[in-house]
């Protein structure tokens, strides 16, 4: 038996899941439907400096986990060598045991690295200056990255202002890695953040239209879906905390974009019939495109004010909400689906107390046109670990068709998260695996190692038309 951490085997527990893993699943290329990837950085092919650069710099989960240790952020977003935030991160993963962080660091340095040491205070300094001097060759680059772990397509994810400069570069390059962009306009929707107004001239300027209305505000945004849609977008996003759903009339819709652009002060009513009116309208505009929509509910953001100030958003201090989903949810589909204009919809949760109502409301709206339409998405965010995919596994396996599933994705920032796909592989495998050695699951290995294939690749590439 291998003494090494991260081996052949990780996660497989008896003969079926490896034969899962090894012969079904381990060589199927990665779709990474969803992720924050720079496209520039994959446009210009950028070598990173050093493993910080690629590997902490912009890594919310752990630098959580930094400052739970009691690391000063002088080491984590601070002015510190890049050295220095390696060497206390080393210090840090000791710590982590039992959070997902200490098996991704470790199947991410086994796996673009071929480092199998256990990553500590004691090694830090060897396996920063190893790591980075592979980093500075060419053969790390990021496209080489993507290379390294056999992926197929990526997804991006931009604002309806971009250019998609990057994208075009790309899309008339030679990398044979195909490049998307997932559309989020969330910034048009949340009327009452602030810089609101600001935003608006800004996509005002992008979709060259002076939006003065509310219906300058939805020929704006359709200008800009036209346009990514010209230039090979077919999946838009929303990071949303629930579904808005509220009675309104146009009249109102129009008063409250007017208040808002004369910098009046809006009611939490106001502010919620003008999302719902919004999110609406796109999703309907998102139909008569075509697109795959995501919807990804649950997330309480900037909770710590004082840090939010200094370092901004998405730079760790976002948890859990608890906030009601079924009701609205059901309404907002069923008044799509009601009009025939309910795209494909996947619908990520970030509650695990919502786990069964998000798969039995995705149920309610697989109307046999497409195979998995309304899909359960995968665990995403705070449930991308080995408790939360069993999880959500088990509640869209007892409650709708797993075999439909299409399976992981990255949401990260990060060109070495990768593996969380092997990692998902694994554990989905294992699953299986354990099922089959009891005798709840058949012997089969042809027809369950066609499933674990599918759910691996082949339904993601149907479902998105890759």
């Amino acid at each position: 038996m291998s003494t090494k951490f991260i081996h052949d085997n990780f996660l497989l527990e008896n003969k079926y899941a490896e034969e899962l893993y090894h012969n079904y699943s381990k060589q199927q290329p990665i779709i990474d439907y969803h992720n924050h990837l720079s496209p520039q950085a994959i446009a210009e092919d950028v070598i990173f400096e050093n493993v910080t650069k690629v590997w902490i710099n912009g890594d919310h989960y752990k630098w959580r986990a930094m400052r739970t240790l009691g690391i000063n952020e002088q080491f984590i977003t601070g002015n510190a060598s890049d050295k220095e935030k390696f060497l206390q991160w080393g210090k840090t993963v000791p710590y982590t045991m039992r959070n997902p962080l200490y098996h991704w660091t470790h199947l991410e340095l086994a796996r673009y690295f071929d480092i199998y040491d256990l990553l500590n205070e004691k090694s830090a300094e060897r396996i920063y200056e190893e790591a980075s001097d592979k980093m500075n060759s060419p053969e790390f680059s990021t496209r080489n990255l993507l290379r390294k772990v056999n992926t197929a397509y990526v997804c991006t994810t931009e604002d309806p202002t971009d250019a998609l400069k990057f994208h075009q570069q790309l899309a008339t390059s030679d990398f044979e890695i195909k490049v998307g962009t997932a559309f989020r306009p969330d910034k048009a929707i949340l009327i009452a953040n602030e810089g609101y107004n600001e935003y608006v001239d800004a996509l005002g300027k992008s979709a060259d239209i002076n939006i003065n209305s509310y219906d300058d505000l939805c020929s704006a945004l359709r200008n800009r879906i036209d346009y990514f849609d010209k230039n090979g977008c077919k999946i838009c996003d929303h990071g949303l905390d629930q579904v808005y759903f509220e009675n309104y009339t146009e009249n109102e819709i129009q008063r409250i974009f007017k208040k808002r652009r004369e910098n009046g002060l809006l009611t939490t009513e106001e502010a919620l019939k003008f999302q719902s009116a919004v999110l609406f309208f796109l999703f309907e505009t998102y139909h008569e495109f075509g697109w795959v929509q995501q919807l990804h509910l649950g997330a309480l953001r900037n909770n710590n004010a004082r840090m939010h100030r200094i370092l901004g958003p998405d730079t760790g201090w976002d948890s859990i909400g608890d906030f009601p989903q079924a009701q609205k949810l059901s309404a907002f589909l069923n008044a799509l689906d009601s009009k025939d204009k309910l795209a494909k919809t996947i619908i990520y949760n970030l509650n695990p107390a919502d786990n069964e109502v998000m798969a039995t409301m995705i149920g309610n709206f697989n109307d046999g046109s497409v195979k998995g339409k309304v899909q359960l998405g995968s665990g995403w965010w705070f449930l991308d670990q080995k408790d939360g995919m069993t999880k959500q596994l088990n509640a869209l396996s007892n409650m709708g068709l797993i075999s439909c599933f299409v399976g992981m994705l990255t949401d990260s920032r990060s060109f070495l998260s990768f593996p969380r796909h092997e990692y998902f592989r694994r554990i989905l495998c294992n699953l299986l695996g354990e099922e089959i050695k009891k005798g709840e699951l058949p012997n089969d290995m042809e027809w369950i190692g066609k499933m674990v294939s599918d759910i691996s690749y082949t339904n993601a590439k149907d479902y998105f038309k890759i």
